[in-house]
């Protein structure tokens, strides 16, 4: 067995980055259409292990691989057009990031220079975390991936080198399999961990490894079974389909990496090995156009997204479409100035030399290290000042988490003395985040409330029944939140001080399409308006028979957009608070739903609506003069908590709630 040919440049390889690059940057600007562009990292991912492994083999079969070649290489492939980005980024995290994002931005500064940003990213995302897309450096998880790969593969590939060689395939057929069904594992025990890291993305770079193998160990072989002409037409144009309707299908509900991903990237491996100047694909991958998009995708990659999110962090609301679509002609025209005068000029060997380009990477690394440790030490440089006269540390705050009591009360079942106000509660704040940001009003309007807190993020209070939100809280999050709120139920059948229960939940969780629903009794049903209703007043029923009061609060209207942001933006630039506010009919499908499973709850139990105390009409309000009432998009700031509590004495409510709870169901 030997080596048909040394690597030779394939054009229509270049098209393929194209195809990959287009829809990724179109999905990261919010176009629709392009719904699933994400599938092109893996598509990036696919060609990686094909090229990377091409040319270990090769150099390997003609006795010239070398690793501080290969290194080399790398170095000068990522590193230029990278560190130019992060470097031009800086001015405008400076100016533009509010300390918090700041601190995330400089830990993503190191995490990039040492290869783990998908490491840090994967920790970072959580359900108080900043959105994704205001991360100016999030789309550096991938290169974290490939960087890993470039570390481990090589000395794997010198390992089984010594070996015989048809063990290399098998070896890469193994980890596709094992690294594939991680994936699929992962998809519904640990979305996020699956999401970013190398082990369950390995398949896709080893179906690109293995297509190597095949071209330079065993395609003669496999082309006397095959008609070349027609064979090829028909492979490569389905392998262009599936990736086009992966792109347009697709969509962030989708499990991913998990089998799903193997229609983009056994797409990419098809037309990898069946596209060539001889066929409608190859020919089209080769046109000017693709390939000129293709060379110059890496640096459109690393350009669009600190693009994307430091226009979302300049203006108050989100960028039109008009904004992202010149933004994204934007990225195309720095990305062609990057490979032009970066990105070349640093591979050319006689432009800079080999120690050169080692002492660039180093100084390099440890520069951006310092500057994000910089950062992270002075908590983002809180102490800048805005137009509007106050710090950043001072508007920062204003968005800190409100986890109610304490955040010790946030996520599991404790009877802390930090999560009760009192020995003998007699209020029990029972819910999600929603119900944790009600406690400060509750004690503004009294300030000795006898309060228990006891609430998880997204488990709403519902005694046998639990949301799967597949994407991010899967089923193995849903048991959890039921043996949460079995704590709930046994705890209150052996306390008989309480006397009113406040429940709160977005509700959305629990009735919007795609989710699910996971019950006590090991039943599963697709999330549904009259199943989460039952369910609900199964609980308030058995809260009644209890001898409690229950008491609903309504989620605050939401309209998609992160209101904290914008106030916080307002602040930092000078601009008017009242840019903030909205209008009822921009509530989202998820406000929409939440009232619409309200309405059938108030038919028999008291419903507060937060929205009848910022909305006046048609409008809603987002603050009152400095105070900010949110905090993110949908929950209560600590400060809009306080200043609504007091303002509509939200603990009188509560207890005028049980008679108005008495007068409904005696009205039936």
């Amino acid at each position: 067995m030997h080596a048909e040919s040394e690597m030779k440049y394939r054009p229509e390889i270049d098209g393929l980055r194209a195809v990959a690059i287009l829809p990724v940057v179109l999905f990261h600007a919010g176009f629709g259409t392009f719904s699933g562009g994400f599938v092109g990292v893996d598509v990036f991912f696919v060609i990686s292990g094909y090229l990377i492994t091409t040319i270990i083999l090769s150099e390997k079969e003609q006795g010239i691989f070398s690793l501080v070649n290969f290194y080399e290489r790398r170095a000068r492939r990522i590193l230029p057009a990278l560190f130019l980005v992060m470097f031009v980024s800086l001015p405008f995290a400076w100016m533009w990031l509010m300390p918090s994002d700041m601190r995330d931005y400089s830990q993503s500064l190191m995490a990039v220079s040492t290869f783990v940003s998908n490491i840090l990213f994967w920790k970072e995302t959580g359900y108080w975390g900043a959105g994704n897309e205001f991360k100016p450096l999030l789309h550096t998880w991938s290169l974290a991936v490939e960087e890993q790969y470039y570390v481990l593969f090589p000395l794997f590939l010198m390992l089984m080198w010594q070996f015989r060689k048809s063990w290399i395939l098998s070896s890469f057929l193994l980890t596709a399999v094992l690294s594939l069904w991680a994936a699929q594992w992962g998809a519904t025990h640990h979305p996020v961990a699956n999401f970013f890291l190398l082990p369950t993305r390995g398949w896709e770079l080893a179906i690109g490894a293995s297509i190597a193998f095949y071209f330079l160990y065993r395609k003669h072989t496999m082309r006397t079974l095959l008609t070349h002409k027609y064979v090829d037409e028909l492979l490569a144009m389905s392998g262009l389909f599936m990736i086009v309707y992966a792109v347009v299908a697709f969509d962030e509900t989708v499990p991913f990496p998990g089998l799903y991903a193997l229609i983009p990237t056994v797409g990419t491996g098809l037309i990898i090995v069946f596209s060539s100047p001889q066929n409608m694909v190859g020919r089209l991958l080769a046109t000017r156009i693709m390939v000129g998009i293709g060379l110059i995708s890496y640096s459109a990659y690393l350009w669009h997204q600190p693009l994307f999110a430091f226009a979302r962090h300049r203006v108050p609301l989100e960028p039109s479409e008009q904004s992202f679509l010149l933004l994204s002609a934007f990225s195309f025209l720095l990305a062609y100035l990057s490979w032009r005068f970066v990105e070349s000029p640093f591979r050319n060997k006689r432009v800079l030399g080999r120690k050169a380009v080692f002492a660039f990477a180093i100084i390099g690394s440890v520069a951006f290290i310092a500057i994000g440790l910089a950062g992270h030490v002075t908590d983002g440089f809180a102490n800048r000042s805005t137009e509007s006269g106050l710090t950043l540390r001072a508007i920062d705050e204003k968005l800190a988490g409100n986890y109610g009591l304490s955040r010790k009360c946030e996520d599991a079942f404790t009877l802390s003395s930090e999560c009760r106000t009192s020995d003998h509660p007699e209020v029990l704040v029972w819910g999600d985040s929603y119900a944790m940001h009600l406690v400060q009003g509750i004690l503004s309007s009294n300030p000795d409330a006898k309060i228990i807190q006891m609430t998880k993020s997204v488990c709403g209070p519902f005694f046998d029944v639990a949301p799967v939100l597949k994407k991010i809280y899967p089923t193995s999050w849903a048991r959890d939140c039921l043996e949460f709120s079995g704590h709930v139920r046994e705890w209150l059948q052996a306390n008989d001080s309480v006397k009113y229960a406040v429940v709160s939940s977005p509700f959305s969780q629990y009735v919007m399409q795609g989710n699910g629903l996971l019950y006590r009794n090991g039943d599963y049903k697709d999330a549904n308006m009259d199943a989460a209703v039952q369910a609900f007043l199964h609980t308030l029923g058995e809260l009644e028979a209890m001898g409690i009061a229950p008491v609903v609060f309504s989620p605050l209207p939401q309209s998609g957009v992160n209101f904290g942001r914008c106030l916080a933006r307002a602040g930092h630039f000078g601009l008017s608070f009242d840019e903030c506010d909205f209008s009822k009919d921009e509530l989202s499908k998820q406000s929409m739903a939440a009232y619409r499973f309200l309405d059938s709850v108030e038919e028999r139990y008291p419903v507060i609506r937060l929205d009848d105390f910022v909305c006046d009409g048609a409008s809603c309000r987002t603050h009152f003069g400095a105070t900010f009432l949110y905090r993110d998009s949908e929950h209560l700031s600590a400060e809009g908590s306080a200043r609504l509590g007091k303002m509509h004495d939200f603990y009188g409510k509560i207890v005028d709630a049980d008679s108005r709870r008495l007068a409904l169901q005696t009205a039936e």
